[in-house]
């Protein structure tokens, strides 16, 4: 993190469906207005039906009901909500599809030429794709510009409307030091984890796509971690 370096790199650009990766340029852009004071953590956002019926994993927000934004972020690093994800595009741009276009601009000022996003959650849709390269790079300007985000990613547990969710980043739990960042999942592509971690002041980030299950996707970004702690060090 504190160089820049890819110490290890395996088909690193190969295009994959990022799955909840996309989260985190959601995520991202939320900073982004909270920075630029056009949202607050304590805007109430308005929850449509469009939000409410969004699939896959949810925070359980209710159609018609309002959630202060500060929720809905938790709901969108802890437990991946992509109910969450939704009400939040839809508040900070009017419409999910203008969201996403802010999405992909945001990716150009990176220069993150292999990814493009469809939607702000990543559910599979025909030409959603990222690759681990641009996907760890994402999370490195991501953490350089708020830090403090790593303080909502490694929290362990969050509850809305009665329902207690665990993080699904379960490296987070084993108290190892990992503070981040986020899984995901689509059956088409496998078992996605980042994960992030500092030791003697040093931060590496490990990047997993397309494993076979949430446990080899575990034990590979921790041996990557390992490696690099043990592997290398920071010349003066």
């Amino acid at each position: 993190f504190n160089t820049e370096q890819f110490l290890l790199e395996q088909n690193g650009r190969e295009k994959i469906e990022p799955a909840s990766f996309a989260k985190i340029m959601t995520l991202y852009l939320a900073e982004d207005g909270l920075k630029k004071g056009v949202i607050t953590l304590d805007d109430q956002v308005p929850v449509s039906k469009k939000a409410w019926s969004t699939e896959g994993s949810r925070m359980f927000i209710e159609v018609g009901k309002e959630v202060r934004l500060a929720d809905l972020l938790k709901g969108i690093a802890v437990v991946s909500g992509n109910d969450a994800c939704v009400a939040l595009a839809e508040f900070m741009a009017g419409k999910e599809e203008v969201f996403v276009d802010e999405m992909n601009r945001k990716l150009r000022q990176l220069n993150l030429s292999d990814t493009v996003f469809k939607n702000p959650h990543g559910l599979p849709v025909e030409g959603q794709y990222t690759t681990a390269h641009d996907i760890t790079l994402l999370a490195y300007h991501y953490i350089k510009e708020y830090p403090q985000v790593l303080g909502l990613h490694s929290i362990p547990e969050f509850t809305y409307n009665n329902i207690t969710q665990f993080n699904r980043n379960r490296l987070i739990k084993m108290d190892i030091g990992v503070d981040g960042l986020k899984t995901g999942h689509v059956e088409s592509a496998g078992y996605h984890l980042i994960a992030t971690e500092k030791r003697d002041g040093r931060r590496l980030i490990a990047v997993v796509m397309g494993a076979d299950s949430w446990e080899d996707r575990e034990n590979e970004a921790l041996r990557l971690l390992n490696f690099g702690f043990r592997s290398f060090v920071i010349k003066e």
